[in-house]
């Protein structure tokens, strides 16, 4: 018997989801079920696996189970950046390998296509826009990271426009950046409104509950799940829950929980949109890994992304908040002095999943037991492509991603506890101290 030491708890101050189309959530589980097919977790990577494993077997019903409800978690707290090229933080040029890195780009754009396809069959309402994504500096080093990852997308044959910063408020509006590196193939979301709808457009044999946290797990030839109210019995498990798996009794001390931490404006009037200028709806994601990600939605809203947090057991706490929401003001009073009055209507944390060597996890974990985790912060477009080619692998196929998933080293091993925690905290105050106005 495995006890699940931790559960899901986020905080509920995320706008996204808040600004959302409201939906009924399902109702929790209750007494005892059996299933051929169980998925923890439904997130972007649970939701493409049950979509995915109702099609291969029409006639048999697939469970998924979340433990809160499906969009006021981790998928529905992201930036909303859906992401087409690889971007290799470990490689001078941030593409590294060519191979790899084509093979790396047919998997996001399985992906983001398929979430494409998704959200216009099904008229989902999310706000996607095609729009492409700004990369933008504004120190030396940040420039520097542009012009590498400038050459690395030059051997990958890819598209972008290098804008200079007397050109980017045409873009963006702010005067604040040097310089921006343009590439069209992005598409930005509306997170929560997009993984509500996938949940709400599932297939007819998808039984969906939740808010049904599972508290024990037995594994056998089936492997039990219990909760509060019942139990459900699987004959194949799949574990789609992230840095949560660790509490499932797989990959122990090889995620890392990492938290990152968000707040959004209120709506612009029309005298502020007018001072701010630029195009109507953009994303910028900063050079540096550790600056600051900001975005202008659809409804004028403005978006600020930056600080981190190391939270070992997965759950939100609150002091960080409190501590992130004045940095966040003053990296937008940088960006946007022309706005002073525009405050900010949410500020919420979301969790990252990430590994020390940037792998995930694909395939079997025991008998019975399969799973797909620990996405790196690519959960909308990776968690998907991850998710379909789960449930296309346990339905017999094979495939160049389907190879390429499963040849993935997979998480390193992390240092004992407390050294990995004086390591990973040490490494987020750093990386955001040296990134300076990136920030």
């Amino acid at each position: 018997m495995t006890r699940i030491s931790s559960l899901p708890a986020d905080d509920a101050t995320c706008g996204w989801y808040h600004l959302s189309k409201p939906r009924q959530a399902r109702p929790a589980h209750q007494g005892q079920t059996s299933a051929r097919w169980v998925i923890v977790g439904a997130g972007y990577t649970g939701l493409a696996t049950a979509r995915q494993l109702a099609l291969h077997f029409p006639d048999q019903e697939i469970v998924l189970i979340e433990a809160q409800e499906v969009g006021f978690g981790t998928s529905g707290r992201n930036a909303g950046f859906v992401i087409d090229l690889p971007h290799d933080i470990g490689a001078p040029d941030y593409i590294g390998d060519i191979d790899t890195a084509r093979t790396v780009m047919k998997l996001n754009l399985s992906g983001q296509n398929y979430l494409k396809e998704l959200v216009e069959r099904y008229d989902i309402d999310c706000q996607m826009k095609h729009c492409g994504k700004y990369q933008a500096a504004v120190e030396p080093r940040g420039i520097a990271v542009l012009d590498a990852y400038r050459s690395g997308l030059d051997k990958l044959g890819q598209p972008y426009q290098m804008i200079e910063g007397a050109e980017l408020p045409e873009h963006i509006g702010t005067h604040f950046y040097r310089k921006a590196l343009f590439t069209p193939g992005t598409s930005l979301i509306q997170p929560a409104a997009l993984v509500k709808g996938l949940a709400d457009s599932l297939p007819a044999n998808v039984t969906l509950y939740e808010n049904t946290p599972v508290s024990e797990v037995e594994y056998g030839a089936r492997t039990v799940l219990r909760h509060a109210n019942g139990s459900i019995t699987a004959d194949k498990l799949i574990l789609t829950n992230n840095a949560f798996g660790m509490s499932f009794g797989f990959l122990k001390g090889r995620m890392l929980p990492v938290f990152t931490y968000a707040s959004l404006t209120r709506p612009m009037t029309p005298v502020e949109q007018a001072r701010l200028g630029g195009r109507p709806y953009w994303g910028v994601i900063p050079a540096d890994p550790f600056g600051t990600t900001v975005r202008r939605t659809p409804d004028n809203r403005l978006l600020v992304r930056n600080s981190f947090s190391f939270n070992p057991d997965g759950r939100s706490n609150p002091k960080y908040l409190e501590r992130f929401v004045s940095r966040h003001r003053a990296s937008f009073e940088r960006r946007f002095p022309m706005l002073p009055s525009v405050q900010f209507e949410y500020t919420w944390g979301g969790a990252l999943a990430l590994s020390r060597n940037h792998a995930g996890y694909f395939g079997q974990l025991r008998e019975n037991v399969y799973g797909a985790l620990c996405c790196n912060g690519l959960g909308v477009t990776r968690g998907t492509a991850t998710g379909k080619l789960m449930a296309d692998w346990l339905a017999g196929e094979r495939s160049e991603l389907i190879d390429f998933v499963l040849n993935s080293p997979g998480p390193c091993a992390n240092p004992p506890a407390p050294i990995v925690a004086l390591g990973v905290n040490f490494n987020l105050l750093w990386g955001q101290y040296r990134a300076g106005q990136e920030s």
